[in-house]
């Protein structure tokens, strides 16, 4: 059986909805952000996957917050840049989030432990202000 006609792992999909839904407003998360802490083989594609098949009962999950590594939105139509927006994240002149300002840093390291899941090693993309 091919690996593009394999039924999905739901408990894996569940383990990304609970990660989901830990991104606070204003800030976003790759999907392979959200897969790193989901670990145990999860990667970026599955993740995507996951939020195209989400069910009803994770209507709230705030689906917006997960955008592609170089800050772009992977959606067709303005539906989640006018929500993150709404939330105060800001675009670049590319049309890209600024990823220094409004990128998650992952759960807490109690909360990663306390679930099962892991946490993302530090970054330093701080954004740096210009002079001019």
């Amino acid at each position: 059986m091919s690996a593009a006609f394999e039924q999905p792992d739901y408990a894996l999909y569940a383990k990304i909805y609970t990660v989901c839904e830990q991104i606070p407003p204003g800030q976003v998360a790759t999907y392979g952000d959200i897969a790193a802490i989901v670990g145990g083989g999860c990667d970026a594609r599955t993740v995507g996957f996951a939020l195209n098949e989400m069910p009803p009962e994770h209507a709230n999950l705030p689906w917006q917050r997960i955008i592609n590594r170089q800050g772009g939105i992977s959606t067709r139509g303005l539906a989640q840049r006018q929500l993150l927006e709404a939330e105060g994240v800001a675009f670049d002149a590319q049309d890209l989030v600024i990823l220094a300002r409004h990128r998650w840093a992952g759960p807490s390291a109690d909360w990663a432990a306390a679930h099962g899941f892991n946490t993302l090693p530090p970054r330093d993309d701080a954004e740096q202000l210009s002079l001019f």
